[in-house]
């Protein structure tokens, strides 16, 4: 059976390896939900402009009907001629219905259906993507509500700089996951076009209407320009870049999470959910996950930078290179789902040790800033002032007396200087708008539940599902 699709123009079938390499079933056979429904879109249309009648419409949609319980409940029987996912509804659907399915085909090309199936699986997979970061942000923004006062040390070169309060550093890591959330939205928006219709690359002579399947599909819009409908995977692009930005944060986050665990931080504590073990060491207690997370950025970014590769030499308009789309695009969707679904999980059910974290953060050194801008109150300029805590830095740093006494010793500093060195004094001064003292984080908070609030709300609009 093979070479059904094109068997009149050649003599014989594909060579083995040919068909080896050609076929993409295996994998793309995840999009089947995709591939009927727009079948169906597109039985429908042919039957109203009069190129299908209505019992053959009707006798198709039962046969798409059948195949899609058939895949659903993975009773379906794949042949050897089934290259793609199109092939074999398409066989399938031709044997239930031997008339009425070799009329399926009428004015639709493999390379408009592809570029439709990929996507409205890129569309639903990111609804879900977008879903699941926010379910995450959910988790950041209860612990940024419940760890109270709590601060901990602010680092630059992971060198202690300045004291911070334990919500804003969590509200960080939500702010970056909102982009994130904002790029699939973006995203989402620019693929919301449908491409059938444009047929093998210039549309067709016969008298179809792409905004019909357009609308019944869910899409804002129908294409502008065939060539451009079915050469176009910008989007694929954009979710693997997106993807692969969302698991650099990922990856940022297990970082810092793999620090703290660490016996040298001691900043947080791991539920054993969330842990594994050493098979030698029965002390160890590892953070997996966390690091996971670091390491699967990797293969994200990588998954990127190769489809960009791929893309970069072709002309208009499809070319089976473009088959290389669909694995890394279903990989990089696949790795970040579970990569957010554990990552969540581990920081849902995390520990803070805030004791830990403050007996680093009231360092007295981490307060010079703070003594810089007390005498820059007084007149000093920010340079002088840098320049004297920066000595005072220096001579206890010699030994020869606690800063704080140096301090309180100071004629332009004093014990009013000195006590910014108490411990939590030096978090509570960060009260300039977005800063990261505990008030400061207040109206954060609430801008943050905002955001979430309206980012949910995004999402159910966004929310179609096809009429067919």
């Amino acid at each position: 059976m093979a070479g059904e699709l094109w068997e009149g123009r050649f003599a014989g079938g594909p060579s083995e390896a040919l068909q080896a390499l050609n076929d993409s079933f295996p994998f793309d056979r995840r999009m089947f939900r995709q591939d009927i429904a727009g079948s169906r879109a597109h039985v429908a249309m042919l039957a109203d402009v009069g190129l299908l009648t209505d019992a053959e419409r009707d006798e198709i949609l039962a046969a798409l009907d059948v195949v899609e319980a058939e895949m659903a409940e993975g009773r379906f029987e794949a042949v050897a001629s089934d290259e793609d996912i199109h092939t074999a509804v398409e066989r399938r659907v031709t044997e239930i219905a031997p008339d009425a399915g070799g009329k399926i085909h009428t004015a639709r090309s493999r390379n408009d259906q592809v570029a439709l199936d990929v996507r409205m699986w890129t569309r639903a997979e990111l609804l879900d993507l977008a879903g699941l970061v926010l379910d995450f942000q959910d988790i950041v923004l209860n612990h940024a509500r419940t760890v109270g006062d709590a601060h901990l040390p602010g680092y630059t070169h992971l060198q202690q700089a300045q004291s911070v309060s334990l919500s804003h550093h969590l509200l960080a890591h939500g702010w970056a996951l909102s982009r994130d959330v904002s790029r699939m939205f973006d995203c989402l928006e620019r693929l919301d076009v449908s491409p059938l219709g444009a047929g093998a690359l210039a549309g067709s002579s016969l008298p179809i209407e792409p905004s019909q399947t357009a609308a019944a599909l869910g899409f804002a819009r129908p294409f502008d320009n065939s060539l451009d409908a079915v050469s176009d995977r910008d989007y694929v692009a954009e979710t693997l870049f997106l993807t692969s930005l969302l698991g650099v944060h990922l990856s940022r986050i297990g970082e810092e999470l793999i620090l703290w665990a660490s016996t040298e931080f001691g900043f947080v504590s791991l539920d054993d959910a969330f842990s594994t073990g050493s098979s030698m060491m029965p002390q160890k207690k590892n953070p997996d996950i966390a690091e996971l997370a670091r390491g699967k950025a990797g293969r994200l970014v990588g998954n990127l930078t190769g489809f960009l590769t791929t893309l970069k030499g072709l002309p208009l308009t499809y070319n089976k290179d473009m088959q290389e789309d669909k694995e890394p695009l279903f990989d990089s969707c696949d790795t970040i789902r579970l990569t957010l679904l554990a990552l969540s999980g581990m920081v849902e059910t995390i520990t803070f040790e805030t004791d830990a974290m403050a007996a680093q953060a009231d360092n007295p050194y981490s307060a010079a800033t703070d003594l810089a801008e007390f005498l820059v109150r007084s007149g000093m300029p920010f340079r002088s002032a840098h320049g004297v805590v920066g000595e005072l830095v220096r001579r206890a740093l010699a030994g020869e007396a606690p800063l704080t006494e140096l301090v309180a010793a100071h004629p332009e500093l004093g014990p009013d200087a000195a006590a910014l060195l108490e411990p939590g004094a030096s978090v509570a001064q960060r009260t300039s708008p977005g800063a990261g003292s505990a008030a400061a984080v207040v109206p954060q908070l609430s801008a943050f539940a905002d955001r979430l609030a309206t980012d949910r709300g995004l999402l159910e609009r966004a929310r179609v599902e096809p009429t067919l």
